[in-house]
């Protein structure tokens, strides 16, 4: 497995490298919205999942460009799955700290926050963003459908701690779905949540790509900017307003490679591929046209919007 991906072009964070510290799937959620599939791996246990050694190799092997080093503005320590299950994350995390003056920052669900050890590992982190996306029993478990290991009580106090402790910067995530967690009750369960979390900002997001389950769906604009108001004493990003998107054109040279690693992550649309790796449209357009012709990527579609993502593996093929 390729663990770093990218440089993508996030419109929260910059130029990002992407370090991916599990193999697909490994999870203690099974959001209904999640872009990569159904959980294979429903697990809290915190293991090196994929031998740190080897993730440090392939960012000292990156760090040997130093021109492809100097284009980036953040190194985003991320998962396909939940990444602080991965026992390695605090020796990650300083090294990259050591190599690089470059920000670091942590995508998480924050549920293992609670654990002292986990919050130590991330003290070292620049930019931190745990999810919340329901503070109410029953919407927790519609939306996350959380490992009997993660109770909401305990996720919540977790974040609680963390923000109380933390002296980087915290963005807090609250992803909604409609009539899922989007009704008046569970915003004000959220309200007050983040009044005890005190993050530095809220980042507001919806259903956008193919999720796993067909019924997330997404609240339209005019809804997030309602559910945006719940959040008065703090900057609200939101992240589907196409207002709030970076269209700066850094183009450069990109591979099929690291077109097929961005759509292992996640679907991607034509803009989506273009906008994340810098490419020009005609030339993200030509990568995945190739891409499907070499049958490694195929089409898919989702509420009239033309997606790409890598064509299964079929057993044959794996053995």
């Amino acid at each position: 497995m390729n663990s770093i991906f990218g440089p993508v072009n996030s419109r929260r964070l910059g130029i990002s490298l992407g370090i991916d510290l599990l193999p697909p799937k490994i999870c203690n959620f099974n959001c209904i919205y999640c872009e990569i599939g159904p959980i294979t791996n429903f697990t809290c246990e915190r293991r090196e999942y994929i031998p740190t050694a080897g993730i440090i190799a392939e960012i000292d092997a990156f760090f040997a460009d130093r021109e492809a080093v100097a284009r980036l503005d953040v190194l985003t320590v991320t998962a396909s799955g939940e990444p602080t299950l991965h026992s390695g994350l605090g020796e990650i995390i300083r090294h990259l700290k050591a190599i690089s003056d470059k920000p670091v920052a942590v995508l998480t669900n924050g549920s293992l926050l609670h654990l002292a050890e986990v919050r130590a590992e991330l003290a070292v982190a620049d930019i931190v963003i745990p999810s919340l996306d329901a503070a109410r029993e029953e919407s927790y478990r519609r939306i996350n459908r959380p490992a009997a290991c993660a109770p909401l009580d305990l996720v919540i106090e977790g974040l609680v701690a963390f923000g109380r402790e933390f002296t980087g910067r915290c963005w807090l995530e609250i992803l909604l779905a409609k009539g899922i967690n989007d009704q008046p009750e569970d915003l004000a369960a959220l309200q007050a949540a983040v009044a005890r979390i005190k993050p530095e900002r809220i980042q507001l997001n919806t259903v956008a790509r193919p999720p796993l389950e067909a019924f997330a769906r997404p609240l339209d604009l005019a809804e997030m900017r309602a559910a945006a108001a719940y959040f008065p004493a703090l900057p609200v990003d939101i992240l589907t307003d196409p207002a709030s998107r970076d269209h700066r054109e850094k183009f450069r040279q990109v591979s099929e490679e690291e077109v097929l690693n961005l759509l292992k992550r996640r679907p991607c649309t034509k803009d989506d591929v273009a906008t994340a790796l810098g490419l020009a449209p005609v030339a993200a357009a030509a990568l995945l046209q190739g891409l499907c012709d070499r049958g490694l990527a195929q089409l898919a579609s989702h509420r009239n919007q033309d997606y790409f993502q890598p064509t299964p593996v079929t057993s044959t093929e794996q053995s």
